[in-house]
């Protein structure tokens, strides 16, 4: 990261792996943020941007997320980096509070996500969204070509029950939960 950048953001904990951004911090998530992260997610929800889930489903993967939060401790995003197989994983849930857009905590958010999945050998990392424009300032690019992992990847990743691998494999069943995203990928 260069020092300007470094400036414009704030300056990174790596031992600890907490950004501090503007007056912004990023975190590991917690179980006690559960409540949080269905808070942000249920208005976009509502407007059909990001699926809802069950609490359970936040709790059975929240080593996954991240939390932004303001300098008086109110969670401001939160975003999760789902690993699908040995080299790609998801951006998921990626979502800002809406008194917050526009302030880079969606930036922060992804610069994190994306950290993580360096730090664990993933190369290619995909995500599903309407936020097309936003995805692209970040470096992902629409994915075309429908098959991104080899014949014999895809036949294993057949076999995850998660709905994300449905979505990244492009799968009928999931066709009506996100009809209008749009499939992007980036890799490094």
């Amino acid at each position: 990261m260069s020092q300007k950048r470094r400036e414009r953001l704030g300056g990174v904990d790596r031992a600890n792996s907490i950004w501090q951004v503007n007056t912004f911090t990023v975190r590991s998530a917690r179980t006690s943020d559960v409540a949080k992260i269905r808070d942000l997610v249920r208005p976009l929800a509502v407007d059909r941007i990001l699926l809802d889930k069950e609490s359970v489903t936040y709790y059975e993967s929240i080593q996954e997320f991240v939390i932004a939060e303001d300098a008086g401790g109110e969670v401001a995003g939160c975003g999760g980096l789902h690993v699908i197989w040995e080299d790609i994983a998801e951006i998921r849930t990626l979502a800002t509070g809406a008194r917050y857009r526009g302030q880079g905590v969606g930036h922060a958010l992804i610069e994190e996500l994306l950290r993580r999945a360096k730090a664990v050998g993933v190369s290619r990392v995909f995500c599903l969204t309407f936020e097309v424009a936003f995805f692209e300032r970040h470096g992902f690019t629409v994915m075309e070509d429908q098959s991104a992992v080899d014949h014999e990847v895809y036949q294993e990743l057949l076999h995850s029950r998660d709905e994300g691998v449905a979505e990244f494999l492009d799968l009928a069943r999931v066709k009506p939960n996100t009809l209008g995203n749009t499939r992007m990928i980036l890799a490094f």
